[in-house]
């Protein structure tokens, strides 16, 4: 079988956000198993060093009026689309001042290129498409590519459902679609034009990143307007939870860290949470219980619940450390509560990797109170760390975290805390009972241990995107 990944990230040529793990992480599981794989994703600027051959496909594409001869480059099993109009800029989507204004031309050229390419090198079985940046490709699949790919499956993953790449109308004629599909049941979305729809209605089947969020984005409250199209394609919709790679995050062999450990042999630990202290100019108190948090400082990640409950959890016998970036009005409140109890909490307004692995060895505890949250990947590696993780039952995090409760504390079960409301309060009340419970050492390693079992590698994950994909080529979809 032969599928090609159109993503418009991939590690480690290019990354905003865990779509590109998912398309660096996932072909090579495949490949294991016997999958042909490929990526083609664009050939921004931060590509552009990769030790890679040109690949010989003579294209021209049109881009409303603009004709344009993207070229080829391949490195391993990626292939970059290069048109340095197009791609060769300071960000992949845009800069601190927003979005690119001609993010539809060059998603369309994208996906066209991609389509392109793919015809002269090698047609897949399945295309398997990601995000709004390639949402297009299903619906040219059906098009304008339709002879080329008569006989291709298409799949179409939502990584994070309220980025829907929304264009004004006058944009369709870039697409080289016809006008007769911009309508309501397909491209048209309140006025605009939804690339994500376009993925949505034309794909033989949708997946997105975890089975709760699958059932979460068929309802008003998750599905950002499009509900009522994933309700109606819920037959084909399949929810799948992202892996991790543990070969990058394992406390056993982490390079990154002062000590390594694992379950057999904790001890490690203790040292990575005395040079995490040490490194953020915290005191250096062994059985102070320490929180840690990494993330994007926006709404979606509930610090709006963080800093409701900050002040009065500060007045416990805790410590919190959080790195990450976002939100200027988030950095400054945070940064407000550091200068007001520096020994208490570090904030660390960056992207640090080092930090980032040393944060979820040293920490005792890992905090994700999202407002949703498609599939998260912080809480999966704190389970493998021995931090237990605090988390809101949304999306991902329900997927991947059992909360204490009486009955999973008695089947050894449980791997962390969660609560359901949206709300300063049930997050403060389960800080409380997770803190209270930190002290319970014989309960405390128990619950360490459950999470430190748990499996959730690529392989695993792997073999259910494969089921599907041999349904989808069987003919189907529900397979």
């Amino acid at each position: 079988m032969k599928v090609a990944f159109i993503s418009p990230e991939v590690v480690p040529y290019s990354k905003t956000g865990g779509l590109a793990d998912v398309c660096g992480a996932l072909p090579q599981a495949l490949a294991g198993l016997d999958v042909e794989t490929c990526v083609v994703t664009p050939g921004y600027r931060c590509t552009k060093s990769a030790p890679a051959e040109k690949v010989e496909a003579p294209v021209r594409i049109k881009v409303g009026d603009t004709e344009v001869a993207p070229t080829f480059r391949r490195a391993g099993r990626v292939f970059f689309v290069d048109c340095d109009p197009y791609f060769d800029r300071e960000g992949l989507y845009g800069t601190p001042n927003g979005d690119y204004k001609d993010n539809a031309a060059r998603f369309v050229l994208f996906c066209r290129a991609a389509m392109e390419l793919l015809r002269h090198v090698a047609v897949p079985d399945v295309l398997h498409a990601h995000d709004w940046q390639a949402g297009l490709v299903p619906t040219y699949a059906r098009t304008l590519y339709r002879s080329a790919y008569e006989k291709t499956k298409t799949v179409f993953t939502i990584h994070n459902l309220a980025y829907q790449g929304l264009f004004w109308h006058w944009d369709m004629p870039l697409t080289g679609l016809d006008w007769k599909h911009f309508h309501w049941k397909e491209l048209e979305f309140f006025g605009k034009i939804s690339f994500v729809k376009a993925g949505l209605v034309h794909s033989d089947a949708v997946v997105t990143v975890s089975p709760t969020y699958a059932r979460e984005i068929q309802t008003p409250q998750h599905g950002c307007g499009l509900d009522g199209v994933l309700r109606e394609r819920a037959s084909v919709l399949h929810g799948i939870l992202n892996g991790v790679d543990y070969a990058e995050w394992n406390p056993e062999t982490d390079a990154l860290l002062p000590a390594c450990y694992s379950a057999r042999a904790p001890a490690g630990k203790s040292s990575c949470k005395a040079a995490l202290q040490k490194q953020c100019g915290l005191p250096e108190a062994p059985e102070t219980p320490l929180v840690g948090m990494i993330g994007r400082l926006v709404e979606q990640k509930g610090i709006d619940l963080v800093l409701a409950v900050i002040e009065d959890l500060l007045k416990e016998d805790v410590q919190f450390v959080l790195l990450g970036s976002g939100d200027p009005r988030y950095q400054e409140a945070l940064l407000g509560v550091q200068r007001r109890r520096p020994d208490r909490i570090s904030v660390n307004i960056k992207f640090d990797n080092g930090l980032a692995h040393l944060i979820e060895a040293g920490s005792d505890l890992f905090l994700m109170p999202s407002r949703y949250e498609p599939c998260g990947l912080n809480q999966i590696y704190s389970l493998k760390y021995g931090t237990v993780p605090v988390v809101r039952a949304t999306g991902g995090l329900a997927d991947s975290v059992v909360g204490a409760a009486t009955e999973t504390m008695k089947k050894g079960t449980a791997t962390g805390f969660a609560f359901a409301d949206y709300s300063p309060v049930a997050l403060a009340d389960t800080m409380r009972r997770a803190l209270g419970a930190y002290h319970e050492k014989k309960a405390w390693k128990k619950l360490m241990a459950a999470g430190m079992k748990q499996d959730f590698s690529w392989e695993k994950s792997a073999r259910q995107y494969l089921k599907l994909y041999e349904g989808l080529t069987r003919g189907s979809s529900n397979a």
